[in-house]
């Protein structure tokens, strides 16, 4: 997957945003203000912090060594961060964005949960 790639993945999710709070290097995609993905688009390896639930954390660590590691710079218990261009499947690193953001979306308030499911 290449930047570019996973730059429109993230934006492809209904009220996804990119905002640079922390440097303009350093992309943060959000959903109504909350955070569900952080990448450095130029960094080498491109890696991509997500979300994710603690306990599929620690089973895709063990499965893919080196690849998906605890988030850096992050609450390691709800975070990874995943190796984008270092061999894992396109189809596995668009699921776990996927499910990034579908954890803080499932967070959000209800009424903001049902704004985000309307046409």
């Amino acid at each position: 997957m290449t930047p570019g790639e996973l730059r429109g993945l993230c934006l492809s999710f209904n009220a996804a945003v990119e905002d640079f709070p922390f440097s303009p290097e350093i992309s943060v995609f959000k959903v109504l203000g909350k955070m569900f993905a952080l990448s450095s688009l130029d960094g080498r390896p491109l890696t991509v912090n997500l979300k994710c639930d603690p306990d599929d954390a620690i089973r895709l660590r063990a499965d893919h060594p080196g690849l998906i590691v605890p988030g850096w710079h992050m609450n390691k218990r709800h975070w990874n961060t995943v190796t984008v261009d270092g061999g894992l499947p396109d189809r596995l690193v668009r699921e776990l964005v996927e499910d990034s953001y579908d954890l803080v979306v499932a967070g959000l308030p209800r009424a903001d949960r049902l704004r985000l499911d309307r046409p």
